[in-house]
């Protein structure tokens, strides 16, 4: 090898012989001849090592450190000789510019000769060096001398400036990949690389020890970590890099331990002294069939404590790695999407408290927040982008009213779902007399007890608690009033069709309990319930409804009674008439026996008198069909009018409400005529302005006179005188 002082004496004796243009010109020739000798010998070495190297696999003890330090001083020779002859030579001999020209041509072409023979040999010392550190178990050396190897034989810039070696040329990265070597240099970077991987990752199965077993209906884990605590980021450092594709772990922790955690009870040991105090451990154990109800839930509390001792476990391996990165948010870009979706979805949102006592003593939100705040500080979650445990906090109020809405709407329904029949008293002390003086009283009645139990539900609701409201705004949690209310009006009519057609009692409790609720939502006009107005209407109106129809039902049915009513001949009366009158009174008794004390007094008065209205209409009807009334029918008439006018009296809570029946007074008189004189009926009507004219017409009172009288001069004129 020559070294820099023999290098200096070849220059010195080119260009400063004896002054001579020619000679200069020789003697520049003559460097740049020894120059190329030398160089292509030179090369001859490198190659043969390179052959023995990565094409012949001969043995070779040679070191790429020599040719390196040769190839670096040859360098710096040609560099020298090219910068002289590019300066004082071409300037000096200008006729011998073609020569030196072809001789720097062939000068710069055996330059990036050596260039690629540097570059050959930099990755020979370097695959040289993973060898040493392999034999020490360096790891992070060895991963560092990899990654360097990977710059120089793929071009990577940016590694190859990190590792601090120059960037070699595109043309000298050009003839390095078509040389014979390259591909073998290639393969032996790739094995190289892989031997790495699979070292670390035989040390870290042996400092991180993850083993599941499982049996018919259970399953087993166990989480054995190091407490080397050095020797583990070592390895850690080294195996969490960007290579590494950490799925079989992620899936390990997903399937075993994270899913399972969430959706079974589980058996959780953990021990700081596993194996004398080498190891960290954590058992779990729990049963591999699907929890049979949501009873079998595991407690969120109790979730979240095991997600701590399972992070606990891991902490050992929480190395920073690569790009600033932990290796628990590499483990959480795999893992970390599923985990908040179950977390949220199977765990928190079902821990949501359903009833206002449970929501006023629930801590759920600290404790979602801080366990957030510890996925954050362990790097598996980023909660700026990661919101999943954060918006469940932001709408756990909402939450919280929609199964509070739920579990209220479950309640209300089964409620309507008991028997109406089951009554209570309520206002026992408002009579008729008290309401009418105060009408926003609610009148004593009876109502059934779902019923009561529904008011007391709408109570708990609007005694929920507030605080979390803007001050000026309703609570939205009374809107489910209003669709509680909605329900009971749909659904009561469907669930008791039946008994509310065939039972009278059934109607009546039914308008009962429309009109308790109307009173309690005026007491409440106050507390925001959506659509105040509408609702107290659909109330009344539906109550009002199916009692009229069940009035007009019992109408029907009176008058269904009065159709046989018929008069055997027309000089007696009969035994057929008094039976149906009597049939149709007791009817009505029978009516009053399962209503008297379940309708408000008001309310029931005026049915009672629109029913026997009815009644007695039809029975004044059916005695104006006779053309002739003899003596002795009138007197059985008059008998049959006077049981009514006996018992219908009994009918009311006070008899003289009877007087309230519009055809009573008309009733009344229809007696009186058929036992009066022509002269007294004539003296009733008085010229039209007599008692009868309230209640009858004139072609009424006519039409007595002809049935009850013979035709004379008398009946005439007094016929003449109703006008």
């Amino acid at each position: 090898m020559v070294d820099d002082a023999t290098h200096s004496v070849v220059l010195q004796e080119a260009f400063h012989g004896n002054g001579n243009g020619c000679d200069g010109v020789e003697a520049i020739q003559s460097a740049i001849l020894k120059v190329l000798t030398r160089v292509t010998r030179f090369q001859v070495r490198v190659q043969k090592h390179i052959d023995d190297n990565y094409t012949e696999f001969m043995p070779n003890h040679t070191s790429p450190d020599i040719f390196l330090e040769e190839s670096a001083s040859l360098t710096r020779e040609i560099l020298d000789l090219l910068e002289t002859v590019g300066t004082e030579g071409l300037s000096a001999l200008e006729e011998a510019n073609d020569k030196l020209a072809k001789s720097e041509k062939q000068l710069r072409e055996i330059l990036l000769g050596l260039a690629v023979s540097e570059h050959v040999l930099k990755i020979d010392e370097l695959f040289q060096c993973v060898e040493d550190a392999k034999a020490i178990k360096d790891y992070l050396v060895i991963l560092d001398l990899v990654s360097r190897l990977r710059a120089f034989i793929y071009g990577d810039d940016a590694r190859e400036r990190d590792g601090g070696s120059p960037v070699a040329s595109q043309e000298v990265r050009r003839v390095f990949q078509v040389l014979e070597c390259y591909e073998t240099i290639r393969v032996k970077y790739h094995v190289q690389a892989h031997l790495l991987q699979q070292s670390l990752q035989e040390r870290f199965d042996r400092l991180v020890q993850l083993q599941s077993k499982s049996f018919p209906t259970s399953r087993s884990v166990t989480l054995q970590v190091s407490r080397d605590e050095a020797q583990l980021q070592e390895i850690v450092q080294a195996l969490f890099q960007e290579t590494y594709n950490p799925v079989r772990l992620c899936e390990f922790l997903l399937d075993n331990c994270i899913e399972p955690l969430i959706l079974q009870p589980v058996m959780a040991e953990y021990s700081e002294d596993a194996d004398g105090g080498s190891y960290i451990r954590l058992s779990l154990s729990y049963a591999t069939n699907k929890p049979s109800s949501a009873q079998l839930r595991p407690s969120y509390k109790q979730v979240l404590e095991n997600f701590r001792l399972l992070l606990q476990t891991l902490s050992g391996i929480n190395s920073s790695v690569s790009n600033g990165q932990h290796v628990f948010s590499i483990i959480g870009d795999h893992v970390k999407d599923k985990m908040l979706q179950l977390l949220v979805n199977e765990c928190l949102i079902p821990a949501v408290p359903e009833t206002m006592e449970e929501y006023q003593s629930s801590t759920l939100c600290e404790d979602v927040t801080q366990f957030e705040q510890l996925l954050a500080d362990s790097f598996i979650i980023n909660p700026e982008q990661d919101r999943a445990l954060g918006q469940f906090v932001e709408q756990y109020d909402t939450f919280y009213r929609n199964r509070l809405f739920r579990r209220v709407l479950e309640t209300a329904r089964e409620i309507i779902q008991r028997d109406l029949q089951d009554m209570v008293l309520v206002a026992p002390n408002n009579g008729s007399t008290e309401v009418a003086s105060d009408p926003f009283l609610f009148p004593r009645c009876m109502i059934s007890k779902s019923a009561q139990d529904f008011v007391k539900l709408m109570d708990r609701i609007l005694r929920q608690p507030t605080e979390k409201v803007a001050e000026g705004d309703n609570d939205p949690l009374v809107g489910v009033i209003s669709v509680m209310l909605h329900t009971y009006i749909d659904e009561v009519p469907k669930v008791h069709r039946k008994l509310l057609d065939s039972i009278p009692q059934q109607a009546v409790l039914f308008h009962n309990n429309c009109m308790y609720f109307t009173h309690w939502i005026a007491q409440h006009a106050n507390k925001g319930i959506e659509s105040l107005a509408a609702l107290s209407k659909t109330l009344q109106s539906t109550g009002r409804q199916h009692f009229r129809v069940q009035v007009n039902y019992q109408s029907s049915i009176l008058m269904e009674i009065m159709q046989d009513f018929e008069f055997e001949s027309p000089h007696t009366l009969g035994s057929g008439p008094l039976k149906l009158v009597r049939q149709c009174l007791r009817q009505l008794e029978l009516l009053k026996n399962v209503w008297a004390n379940v309708l408000p007094e008001k309310v029931y008065n005026d049915t009672f008198c629109e029913l026997i209205n009815t009644f007695v209409a039809e029975l004044i009807r059916r005695v104006f069909t006779l053309r002739d009334i003899s003596a002795t029918m009138a007197c059985e008439l008059s008998d049959l009018i006077d049981v009514v006018l006996q018992r219908a009296p009994s009918l009311f809570g006070e008899p003289n409400e009877v007087v309230q029946v519009l055809s009573w007074q008309k009733l009344q008189q229809l007696k009186a005529m058929m036992n009066a004189s022509l002269k007294e009926i004539t003296e009733l009507w008085c010229d039209g302005a007599g008692p009868l004219t309230a209640n009858y017409k004139p072609d009424e009172v006519r039409h007595l006179i002809r049935a009850l009288f013979q035709d004379t001069d008398r009946r005439a004129k007094a016929i003449t005188q109703i006008g």
